[in-house]
């Protein structure tokens, strides 16, 4: 029996609205696949996440899913969606985890 993969399939998003909270994007690219991790750091000075975001997907196939569709949009904005290239290996203390 194969152990349970955890590979985690990311997209670097930009462009995001100030006025939209981690929960809302983590709905939106829930549309996609099932979103394993969100992550959206935020300013310490103005409290403001800091207009990006990186979201793990479980599976490929999510990962697919988000980068096939074009436009994102939320709130009328048009987010930039990419494959992240690299792990995010940054704090863990405003990383939002599922299993």
């Amino acid at each position: 029996m194969a152990a349970p993969s955890r590979k985690v399939f990311e997209v670097f998003v930009s462009k995001i609205p100030w006025t939209v909270a981690s929960k809302e994007v983590r709905e939106y690219f829930g549309q996609f696949g099932h979103v394993k991790k969100c992550l959206l750091p935020f300013d310490k000075e103005t409290g403001f996440h800091r207009g990006f975001c990186w979201i793990g997907f479980s599976s490929e196939e999510g990962l697919q899913n988000a980068l096939q569709k074009d436009p994102h949009l939320i709130e009328g904005t048009k987010l930039q969606v990419q494959r992240n290239r690299k792990p995010f290996m940054g704090r863990r203390a405003n990383k939002e985890e599922e299993s």
